[in-house]
């Protein structure tokens, strides 16, 4: 799964829409009956850890930077550290943690837990045993680690539509489709609340549809012609560049303060990658039916200079049958992959079954 920047368990008394639970008061530890997990969201720069309650309440939280050139041992440590941070300030005993859920960058292999293939973001992260090493290194802390089913991991991407499924912006809705818009473009499908990872553990993959805006332009994969290459955050930046040449801003961010102030050009390529992004979702939407469509990333924050094309794009290509259907943006933020990843313990129903 590309990497996606500001990647901005159902309860039974769910946060309203576009809040973010807020943590329980920590003066008093949470009666055993309570049922906690923690999630972990590893990322290349950073590792978040978050114990949470079923009813998608984050108690306590802790954040690391990732060593993520310094090889998967040393990840493994600083994301171990991640965890007892979190529980050291959490109100919960022992045996109210059931586990700890991952969600990872790279390709993951939700059944044996391992890292499939990842890029040189994290130094040798591919062939990660990401579960059994991590719970080696938690068990002193984490009882539960010992039994089957105890630390789960899917991707981040992954983690981060479970979240919004289920406790987000699509937490009543029976199907989702998440995409994220940023340094990547990456997405997920969840059905009736479990994500979607394919037969390889490589679904939603969005970034990597053919575009027809973006014929010719190499990708990130090293094919031609794919979304990512032109509607990714780095794709507005560089097409900007392509474009201007020695005026150009140094990033994304300054090709948009251009927009605003009123270069012409700037607003153009933002609006073309807007539309191709729109485009790609609408025909993702007609071949899923999906009861919402939730986007996120660094570029859903950017306002409706990027989300008034999006959307007219996105309605202009719905077959009849979806028409009405809109994408709406993410509720959760940063939190929304450690609520996702710790879904996977509290509904351990979170992830297809593959034979």
């Amino acid at each position: 799964m590309p990497a996606v920047s500001d990647r901005v368990p159902a309860g039974a008394d769910p946060a309203p829409q576009g809040s973010v639970p807020g943590p329980a008061a920590a003066d008093a530890t949470l009666p055993p009956r309570v049922r906690t997990a923690v999630g972990v969201d590893l990322g290349g720069t950073k590792i978040a850890a978050a114990v949470v309650d079923e009813h998608a309440r984050i108690l306590a939280r802790a954040t690391v930077p990732t060593p993520a050139q310094d090889g998967p041992a040393a990840v493994l440590d600083a994301a171990a550290e991640s965890v007892r941070q979190a529980l050291r300030s959490a109100p919960v005993s022992d045996s109210a943690v059931l586990g700890v859920g991952i969600g990872s960058a790279g390709v993951i292999d939700p059944v044996r837990g391992t890292v499939v293939s990842a890029t040189s973001a994290l130094k040798d992260w591919a062939g990660t045993a990401l579960c059994a090493e991590l719970a080696a290194r938690l068990r002193g802390e984490i009882p539960t680690l010992r039994g089957p089913g105890s630390c789960l991991a899917v991707n981040d991407v992954h983690a981060h539509a479970l979240g919004e499924a289920s406790a987000g912006a699509a937490r009543r809705a029976s199907s989702a489709l998440l995409v994220a818009f940023g340094t990547g473009v990456g997405g997920c499908f969840v059905l009736n609340g479990r994500v979607l990872t394919g037969h390889r553990s490589a679904a939603g993959h969005l970034g990597h549809l053919p575009s027809p805006a973006a014929a010719g332009m190499p990708c990130t994969c090293g094919a031609q012609g794919h979304l990512e290459a032109v509607a990714s955050g780095p794709a507005v930046h560089a097409a900007f560049v392509r474009s201007v040449r020695d005026a150009a801003p140094a990033d994304t961010r300054g090709v948009f303060e251009l927009a605003r102030a009123g270069s012409p050009e700037a607003r153009r390529i933002i609006e073309a990658a807007a539309a191709a992004a729109g485009e790609a979702l609408a025909g993702v939407a007609n071949t899923l039916d999906p009861e919402a469509v939730v986007i996120s990333g660094g570029l859903a924050g950017s306002g409706e200079l990027w989300w008034t094309p999006l959307r007219q794009a996105f309605a202009a290509g719905l077959i009849p049958a979806l028409r009405g259907l809109e994408p709406v943006p993410a509720a959760l933020g940063p939190d929304a992959a450690v609520l996702g990843a710790a879904s996977l313990i509290l509904n351990p129903s979170a992830t297809e079954e593959i034979p």
